[in-house]
């Protein structure tokens, strides 16, 4: 004869459905809704206390190494006194694709853990790895967070440089963005890379 009593999971769903008899909906109600605000907002504390230089610089292969290159650029001190940190470059504005780099620089902290990059030494050999993956990303997103603080539309190009109205022309008529130009910006190019222009 064959057990016909719920299993597990049945029983389990049927428990989850059933009106509670300790506490009433509302109670219920407000309950799950001041949890839902404190956890989105331990959550949303959390991912903006990633986002922060101190953070960023926190392991000694970033501090020793990118670090020391942003503070020598233009984007870490300026006329205008305009400071773009790590996440300004590495992280997007918007909801959904700020989760998904999250998401992917949650695997990086694997070479951390590794100790793939923790020498200089080490760094050094992976550079152009490391930074490929970067343009990549940004070709990819038509260098979306570069867009943050610079676009064309809001470029005044009489004030600019002969040379620099002349590159910026040609890069709106191709379908140019940032990234194909303005790599090295902030950090050493590696040893390897070869600048496309010049190999014309």
């Amino acid at each position: 004869m064959a057990d016909k009593s719920p299993g597990v999971i049945a029983r389990t769903w049927r428990s989850l459905r059933k009106p509670s008899v300790k506490y009433s909906m509302l109670t219920l109600l407000v309950v799950g809704f001041f949890g839902g605000i404190i956890f989105w907002g331990g959550f949303h504390t959390g991912l903006e206390a990633t986002n922060q230089l101190e953070f960023c610089i926190g392991c000694h292969e970033m501090r020793d190494t990118v670090y020391q290159e942003y503070k020598k650029s233009i984007h870490y001190q300026n006329r205008v006194g305009v400071r773009a940190i790590c996440s300004d470059c590495h992280v997007p504005r918007d909801w959904t694709h700020k989760m998904i780099r999250k998401a992917r620089a949650s695997l990086e902290v694997w070479g951390k853990i590794t100790g793939d990059i923790d020498t200089k030494e080490k760094f050094e050999k992976k550079r152009i790895v490391l930074a490929t993956h970067e343009w990549d990303r940004m070709k990819a997103s038509g260098s979306r967070e570069c867009r943050n603080c610079h676009d064309f539309t809001a470029m005044v190009t009489s004030k600019q440089k002969p040379l620099a109205q002349k590159k910026h022309a040609e890069a709106q008529e191709q379908g140019k963005t940032c990234i194909d130009c303005h790599k090295g910006i902030a950090h050493l190019l590696p040893k390897e890379y070869e600048d496309p222009e010049e190999s014309e």
